[in-house]
């Protein structure tokens, strides 16, 4: 037993620096998608053999992909460890690797950024505490560009030709892969990856370095097309949306757009975990694509980002036959993927388990996180007041991007006015009133990097009941602080009157349920309405969850002990009467009377 847990230790020691290692290339690499894009543009339209051939503009491209995009790798990799001094110190030491190659020196840039970040910071660190007073900008100026330039010079003889050189064996190495046929073999790897949240890691740390250096030479690139590739997702959605069961059929046709349209991969991962058989339909979609790809000589300009099927369109090259070979591997990829799904979701007699269940599975199978308490949001806003709410994920993009959007309409429905971003990890800042939302397998680092932070950790960002947990907690929080608290009131119906019930304002009767009691309280609602129809009056009447409770005077609860107890403690204007039996006539008719 021993062993196994130390095992259990080293597998999730291991994974956590593959995923952090995958995240710091990502980080270096996301933040300028949108400069990424723009080169594969410019390359797409303006060159010789693009849409709109320009000689002049064409000239854009080159210094494009030579300079601005491997400095601006290289600041964002410095900027997280040293700030905006790193970003230039790691930029000026990558000028030396550019000049000193003759091939793009993205992977120069993402070795160097970091190491001028990291350089500049231990200098400060140690240097400026003993800096005399009014000489602080002239070290600070002096030290920066001292330090660059030795990063430079040794970029330039020693880290630059290696880079270099293993570069060129790298390329040299799937180039050979690619003329075998063996590139489709890839996908049996990737796939899964992207299951465990390493989708940013493989495709902008290590793919997207390869793919544009053998664009700048054959002008498109199949390693642009292995992850991205929206089909192998597409088949599986689109067979939950035919043959699926309950929430999961119901959500797959919403989810298809956002995964196919959209780009954001992460939707379909919950679907793959209900049925882990589906992992084989996935690595056979993925596999099929690419050698669709492979064979048909389909690429792509640039990186698509998010995989969307628009973007990926917009990075093909120009011509017919690429824009056919693009279309027919992404349909490949969807066709064998709907169809190995389709059998394994008719075949399978195992009892079906829930969307929110799969969720569950999500956090079990890929939490590293140790020491992070992931209880519910109510007790832990308890802690303190929040003013800002910000999704932190590996990138910043995609679903944290989706996530802060769906809390983003709730906080702004519940009428609070907390601010919802989103951003990456790296780049969270530890702030009074600041409260982070992050999935199960991040929440240790987000934890790490914001300590002084309120934290929620989720399984899905897309999917979670913890958003209303924490708009009920903000607005307990709203609410505990207005002198209406004082005035919260209740009313016993069996004669032990604490409190007093304004019956005048009594405009709608709530029933409270929750997990636990949808049933009684249903019932007790109808038990309600029918002792209202014999009283031969007339008011609405709703069930209603927790977080569904309109806080106003208007509103009336009627409610168990436990429960009203719960609801006063979260809200300062509805009335509440605390009920002995909620099944019980009699004590209705007792309420009913007092109406208006």
């Amino acid at each position: 037993m021993e062993a196994t847990a130390n095992n259990s230790k080293k597998k999730t020691s291991l994974k956590t620096r593959v995923q952090r290692l995958g995240s710091a290339l990502s980080n270096m690499v996301l933040p300028n998608i949108g400069a990424f894009i723009a080169w594969g543009l410019m390359t797409a339209l303006f060159i010789p053999t693009g849409w709109l051939p320009n000689a002049d503009l064409a000239k854009i491209g080159t210094p494009m992909v030579t300079y601005l995009l491997p400095l601006l790798i290289a600041y964002s990799g410095g900027k997280p460890i040293a700030g905006h001094r790193g970003g230039v110190v790691g930029a000026i030491a990558t000028m030396g690797v550019i000049v000193g190659a003759n091939i793009p020196m993205f992977i120069g840039a993402m070795a160097l950024g970091p190491l001028g970040g990291w350089c500049i910071k231990k200098w400060d660190d140690k240097v400026q505490p003993h800096i005399r007073q009014g000489f602080e900008m002239l070290v600070n100026n002096f030290s920066a560009g001292i330090i660059g330039m030795i990063l430079a010079i040794i970029g330039f003889y020693a880290i630059g030709p290696v880079v270099s050189t293993v570069s060129g064996w790298l390329a040299t190495g799937v180039d050979y892969i690619i003329s075998i046929h063996l590139i489709p073999l890839a996908n049996i790897f990737i796939e899964p990856a992207k299951i465990l949240f390493l989708n940013n890691a493989i495709n902008q740390g290590i793919l997207t370095p390869l793919g544009i250096q053998a664009a700048a030479k054959a002008g498109k690139s199949i390693l642009f097309l292995l992850e991205p590739n929206p089909g192998p997702g597409l088949g599986v959605l689109l067979a939950f949306a035919l043959f699926g069961k309950g929430n999961a059929k119901s959500s797959a046709p919403g989810a298809i757009i956002i995964q196919f349209l959209g780009g954001i991969h992460e939707i379909y991962f919950p679907y793959i975990l209900m049925k882990p058989m589906l992992f084989l339909s996935v690595i056979a979609g993925g596999v099929t694509g690419t050698f669709t790809f492979n064979m048909l000589g389909a690429g792509l300009k640039a990186s698509p980002s998010p995989g969307s099927i628009i973007s990926i369109l917009l990075m093909t090259p120009k011509g017919l036959g690429n824009f056919v070979s693009v279309l027919l591997g992404v349909t490949a990829a969807a066709v064998v993927s709907f169809l190995i799904s389709m059998v394994i979701l008719r075949r399978d007699k195992t009892p079906e388990v829930s969307l929110e269940d799969s969720q569950a599975q999500l956090q079990s199978m890929k939490s590293d996180a140790k020491g992070t308490s992931t209880k519910d949001a109510k007790a832990i806003l308890a802690g303190g007041e929040v003013n800002k709410i910000i999704f932190a994920c590996d990138a910043g993009m995609g679903s944290s991007a989706m996530g802060a959007s769906i809390l983003r309409d709730k906080v702004k429905k519940a009428g609070l006015d907390q601010s919802v971003t989103n951003t990456a990890i790296s780049n969270l800042k530890d702030e009074p009133g600041l409260l982070v939302v992050t999935q199960e397998e991040l929440a240790d680092r987000a934890l790490k990097q914001t300590p002084n932070a309120v934290h929620v950790a989720v399984e899905n960002f897309l999917n979670s009941p913890k958003y209303d947990e924490i708009i009920t907690s903000l607005k307990t929080k709203d609410v505990t602080t207005t002198e209406q608290t004082a005035a919260a009131k209740a009313q016993t119906t069996d004669g032990t009157t604490d409190y007093a019930v304004d019956f005048s304002q009594v405009e709608e009767v709530n029933f409270v349920h929750h997990d636990q009691n949808v049933g009684s309280a249903t019932m007790a609602m109808a038990t309600f309405r029918s002792a209202l129809r014999k009283a031969g009056k007339e008011i609405t009447v709703r069930n209603v969850a927790v977080n569904e409770l309109n806080d106003q005077p208007q509103v009336l609860v009627l409610a168990s002990k436990e429960t009203a107890k719960r609801i006063k403690s979260q809200f300062g204007n509805l009335q509440i009467i605390v009920v002995a039996n909620l099944l019980d006539d009699a004590e209705y008719a007792k309420i009913i009377s007092n109406l208006k």
